[in-house]
């Protein structure tokens, strides 16, 4: 077994332990609302390590990542993702959209905390389903490129423990970039003259630098 097929396995069997909390999570939160305030922990911690460790959250800490990785990725097609989705403009506005749906719901039922949580449970689900949709038609980590706790830790851990490049070693495989689960091209990085991808969509999860043949990329500490 090759250090790739190591480290995707060794990723795979962590979303695995995170995924089951997604659909005990959505399902289970129209029964018991209160399964909702696992939202806004997420929430908070994704944001929380993202001033360390970058978008490291995202990578199988997230249990709908974790999900759409494990599940959604065996029916996605997993085409290209499109530019626009991963424009400021989109992430700013779908913040902005979903701050101020919840900010109002939770207004609107304060302070029952069984409706406040239940107004958690059906943002979760509605942006699931846009998810679901995108994921179907592009690819299963497109709604990362906007969910707002993702771009969030993109702003704030932009640079941290980002993939360093040996543009010695490096001769344009491309191989990096084609087993990012986001679409991250550490590869292009060399072209600019950088010797550090600085991608804020990093995930940290250290697959490009396991599958690449000549061992020009390291994840930084």
């Amino acid at each position: 077994m090759s250090k790739f097929e190591i480290a995707k396995k060794k990723r795979l069997i962590k979303q695995t332990s995170t995924a089951v909390i997604f659909p005990i999570v959505i399902v289970g939160g129209w029964f018991y609302p209160l399964l909702g305030y696992f939202i806004p922990i997420c929430m908070i911690a994704g944001i929380s390590i993202a001033f360390s460790r970058g978008r490291k959250w995202c990578d199988w800490y997230c249990p709908r990542g974790s999900f759409f990785d494990t599940a959604i990725m065996r029916i996605s097609p997993n085409k290209q993702i499109p530019a626009a989705f991963k424009s400021l403009s989109m992430r700013i506005a779908m913040l902005t959209i979903l701050m101020s749906v919840v900010t109002v719901q939770i207004i609107r039922f304060w302070p029952d905390p069984y409706k406040i949580g239940k107004a958690f449970v059906v943002v979760l689900t509605v942006t699931t389903g846009i998810a679901l949709v995108l994921a179907i038609i592009y690819h299963p980590r497109i709604w990362c490129c906007f969910c707002p706790i993702g771009s969030i830790s993109n702003w704030v851990g932009k640079g941290k423990r980002p993939v360093k490049i040996d543009s010695s070693l490096c001769n344009e495989c491309k191989l990096c970039g084609k087993v990012c689960p986001i679409q991250v091209s550490p590869y292009k990085y060399k072209d600019k003259g950088m010797e550090k991808a600085m991608d804020g969509d990093c995930l940290k999860c250290g697959l490009c630098t396991s599958a690449c043949p000549k061992k020009a990329l390291k994840l930084e500490k």
